[in-house]
């Protein structure tokens, strides 16, 4: 994996905080993915991001087929028909049809049919080359003599029929590079014949928290301590991206612990991500840390939760790696994984970054909100009275995990916007498919 954030130009970002989109730039600019390259099969390959686009080496449909269980003809006996009994055109009238064979999925029927004729067709079955139409069997009516009658006005010419490459062409591009395969792009590949393909490794992330209060579970919580509930949101969330997680656990809060830990995980991983010691306090190393191993592209986002976020490069010896040291807080770290460094991970992993599906909703609530910064609210999503609106799960502080589990989405407030009056539209994006 190619990470080389270089030292940042941009006196703004060395000085003050950035604005979220101005952020979102620096990582684009500065994180290649350069990803190698491992064949799978199949089963195997779910969830990995896709190396190379697939082109189709067959159609899709390879035949004809018919949509549905029923009887196949040819449209020409509308007119036919309708000629017969010198009815309008466009009126109704009772279509009947000699059945003549039998084309089952599998078993196509190799002989003809002529006027007048039909076949019994099954889902799936080949049309034959003289049949255009089926008409669905609960339609129909089958009398003694092998015959089969419906009315015309219950079907039009060519209904029901699968033409041939109607789901892909040969040739074209079925999957393209950087798609994260779901199920239905390995149903869709198996449709192809194709059996194995070129995936991205997976991209490797080391990850600590710092901090002396921090304690694992297991260990005695001593007075002014608490549990590490970082490092298993950071695990759920990158296992949930597909990386290669290695579990560094907790390093204390002296620079010479800090530096060497960061050492270790350069050698390990192409991504380290900390939380904790990012901010201003006096026992918070990790700018000067990267400082001294790299560089700090830039420490500070005007948003809320999260203002405190470090992202440079990591050096040693020969080996490079890019760091996010995300907040302690953990809503903050949370916030700022997903609306920061999840895009940021993707990138890098050689994936198709689709941005999170979003849209607007009436608040329920006032909400106070600051200009110059953007902020994310945890809310729940309303449905009364055949309404949708939204409201913020309560109190919104960073250190509110709680608040993180009982919401259901995230009130994005752009940057320059004021306070929110009940009933205003705001930006909302579902936790569904971003979690």
């Amino acid at each position: 994996m190619n990470s080389n954030p270089p030292a940042t130009q941009n006196p703004k970002a060395a000085t003050q905080s950035l604005s979220v989109e101005e952020a979102k730039h620096i990582l684009r600019t500065h994180l290649h993915a350069a990803p190698l390259r491992e064949r799978l099969s199949l089963r195997a390959a779910l969830g990995r991001v896709l190396a190379l686009d697939i082109i189709s080496p067959i159609d899709v449909p390879a035949h004809p087929n018919s949509a549905m269980d029923g009887f196949a003809f040819h449209s020409r006996e509308f007119s036919l028909q309708l000629s017969r009994e010198l009815s309008p055109p466009g009126a109704n009238t009772r279509l009947q049809l000699q059945i003549v064979g039998e084309a089952l999925a599998g078993h196509p029927y190799l002989g003809e049919c002529n006027q007048g004729q039909c076949i019994r067709i099954m889902t799936g079955a080949v049309l034959p080359s003289d049949c255009d139409t089926v008409i669905a069997q609960e339609f129909c009516q089958i009398t003694a003599n092998a015959s089969v009658s419906f009315e015309s006005s219950v079907i039009n010419a060519g209904e029901n029929c699968r033409a041939r490459g109607e789901d892909l062409k040969k040739d074209s591009v079925a999957l393209q590079a950087g798609k994260i395969l779901q199920a239905a792009d390995l149903g869709l590949l198996a449709s192809l014949g194709i059996g194995e393909i070129e995936v991205n490794k997976k991209l490797k992330v080391a990850y600590f928290s710092t901090g002396d209060e921090i304690r694992s579970i297991g260990e005695t919580l001593d007075e002014g301590c608490i549990y590490d509930s970082n490092r298993y949101t950071v695990f759920g969330m990158l296992s949930r991206l597909g990386c290669d997680i290695i579990d560094m656990g907790v390093i204390a809060d002296h620079a010479s612990a800090l530096e060497e830990a960061l050492k270790q995980a350069c050698d390990q991983a192409d991504v380290i991500i900390t939380s904790g010691g990012v901010s201003v306090g006096a026992a918070d190393y990790t700018k000067q840390v990267m400082a001294t191993l790299g560089e700090v592209a830039f420490w500070t986002i005007a948003m809320r939760p999260g203002r405190p976020l470090a992202f440079g490069q990591i050096r040693n010896k020969e080996k490079s790696a890019a760091l996010f040291g995300l907040p302690g807080n953990p809503v903050a770290s949370m916030i700022v994984f997903y609306f920061l460094v999840r895009d940021a991970l993707l990138q890098q992993m050689g994936a198709q970054i689709i941005p999170p599906h979003q849209f607007a909703v009436a608040s329920a609530q006032f909400i106070k909100k600051r200009p110059g910064r953007t902020e994310y609210q945890r809310a729940q999503i309303l449905y009364e009275n055949g309404q949708q609106s939204v409201k913020i799960t309560g109190a919104q502080g960073s250190g509110i995990l709680n608040s993180m589990s009982t919401a259901d989405c995230m009130i994005v407030l752009e940057h320059e916007r004021a306070d929110v009056q009940a009933g205003e539209l705001v930006q909302v994006i579902p936790f569904f498919g971003l979690l």
